[in-house]
């Protein structure tokens, strides 16, 4: 039996991955179950009617993305969408604006491409990979410390407006969850065992789709029956580069994270960033800066991602940083095996859109309210288009034949603390705990200023118009890393990262 070690977000998620690989499961297998595991432990923080990207590297075959991302909806009316949700303001992170309720909810694409994964790679049946969430969604679990902290900012305005996610996040009394207690939400069990009966087209064609479009017609939502029925899982050729030896696999076009993450892998080797100085930190803010603004002139505009994408890769290869200026809540799950096999599982449901489906306990998404994410808005998009995301579950090959695989939360954060923890590791040669674990810093627009945002620990000062945003500790803003690794030479690695109530288990002993 292979072993299989498994970084998730939540410790049922770790614990659902290690039971599967118990069953006979290898790092597919248990990937899934733990991300299932994940949709239901850690309400607010995701939720089943997501979108997922799934990076898989078998140990014999080229590396495959399975893009199962969120859709825009309307397929079959005379309109496309213009009305996106109601905009909501959160204090997370500083303040942001989202939109929420029925018309914020894209075509969940989540369990398409979990279903494709399974049969394509893995190794036991439908049920045991569903059978942990099942078990957890009928007895109740305890509500996490991640949740709490993000519902202190998202309860009021996203999940206290719609009865369903009143009654699921509230004990009888009126009283809201607190950490440690028991959540029972209803209907989510019966849902989940009627996907282990019907597969995972239920939640297409079978009776969860069917309620899901009758609850949009009432709502004056936008996702049709014709929507739903013509969902495909997209298999992809990643994006591929090389850094000292090690070959990193990670989300193409149409997403944008990849792209994001392998260019600033690009820039800081060889000597774009050599070391966590002052100078070293500055230098890994200009390649942030560089990235992220042709990001926001050119990714996040264009209506040709895959030419924008190549170019952006084509720059970084040159070392040309300087030449790029002028130009939602997620949760993570990493698993490998003894056999060498790796799965990298992003899933994201935006930041929620506070709604269910009714009587089936399914939160459902807010991909087209994430306006972070398409300042533009989303009128570029027709019915039937993939969004753009930041995610970018990736795997790395190693010169001895080791592989790892890596993801993690955090909206605009993925990518930076992606970039930080591969670069520790591959260049700066950090244990992968190190990697993880080490202070981190990410560029951004802060009240309408530059800004770098960054952990206590790292030495910097303020330059050019850059103010500088401290936190005062290790924060889940920064992300939420899941790093899996098989070496042969050395065995099963598996880390998850103090910033958020991740958790590692090793199964198949």
């Amino acid at each position: 039996m292979r072993r299989v070690a498994i970084s998730a977000a939540s410790r049922p998620g770790a614990t659902a991955g290690a039971a599967v690989a118990d069953a006979g499961g290898n790092a597919v297998d248990a990937a899934i179950a733990a991300t299932v595991t994940g949709m239901v432990s850690d309400p607010g923080i995701i939720g089943p009617g997501a979108g997922c990207f799934i990076t898989v590297w078998p140990e014999a075959g080229d590396p495959v993305v399975i893009d199962a991302n969120a859709v825009m909806p309307g397929l079959g009316k005379a309109e496309a969408p213009r009305s996106f949700g109601n905009r909501v303001r959160m204090e997370y992170g500083g303040g942001m604006d989202t939109l929420v309720g029925p018309c914020s909810v894209a075509v969940p694409g989540a369990w398409a491409g979990l279903g494709r994964a399974a049969d394509r790679f893995g190794t036991v049946g439908w049920h045991t990979i569903m059978g942990p969430a099942i078990s957890l969604a009928a007895g109740g679990f305890p509500f996490s410390g991640v949740s709490e902290a993000y519902l202190s900012y998202a309860h009021d305005p996203i999940y206290d407006r719609y009865p369903d996610s009143v009654s699921a996040l509230h004990h009888p009394d009126g009283s809201r969850m607190a950490e440690g207690d028991t959540v029972l939400i209803g209907g989510l069990a019966d849902s989940l065992r009627t996907i282990a009966d019907e597969g995972p087209g239920s939640f297409y064609t079978g009776s969860i789709g069917q309620r899901l479009v009758a609850a949009m017609g009432e709502w004056g939502g936008h996702i049709t029956a014709e929507d739903l029925a013509s969902y495909r899982a997209v298999e992809r050729q990643p994006i591929s580069i090389d850094l000292n030896g090690w070959r990193i696999v990670t989300n193409p076009a149409p997403a944008i994270g990849g792209a994001v993450l392998a260019s600033m892998l690009l820039l800081s080797h060889p000597g774009g960033f050599v070391e966590w100085s002052a100078a070293g930190a500055k230098a890994l803010a200009e390649i942030q800066r560089s990235v992220l603004a042709y990001r926001a002139t050119s990714l996040d505009v264009t209506s040709d991602v895959d030419g924008a994408v190549a170019d952006l890769l084509e720059r970084a290869r040159l070392g040309d940083h300087r030449g790029l200026m002028s130009s939602p809540s997620t949760i993570h799950v990493s698993a490998v095996d003894t056999g060498g096999l790796a799965c990298s599982i992003t899933t994201s449901a935006g930041y929620g859109s506070g709604v269910m489906i009714p009587g089936t306990g399914l939160w459902l998404n807010n991909s087209l309210g994430e306006v972070e994410l398409f300042p533009e808005g989303m009128e570029r998009f027709a019915p039937g288009d993939r969004l753009a995301s930041n995610m970018a579950p990736t795997i790395a090959g190693g010169p001895n034949g080791a592989v790892m695989a890596v993801g993690s939360p955090g909206a605009s954060r993925i990518t930076t603390a992606l970039a930080q923890v591969l670069t520790n590791f591959i260049s700066l040669e950090m244990s992968v705990s190190e990697a993880v674990q080490h202070p981190r810093l990410h560029v951004e627009v802060f009240n309408g200023e530059p800004t770098i945002a960054h952990e206590p620990g790292i030495e910097l000062e303020a330059f050019d118009d850059f103010r500088l945003r401290r936190f005062p500790d290790l924060s889940m803003y920064f992300g939420g890393v899941g790093l899996a690794m098989y070496d042969p030479d050395a065995g099963l690695y598996q880390v998850a990262d103090s910033r958020r109530t991740g958790a590692t288990a090793v199964g198949g002993l």
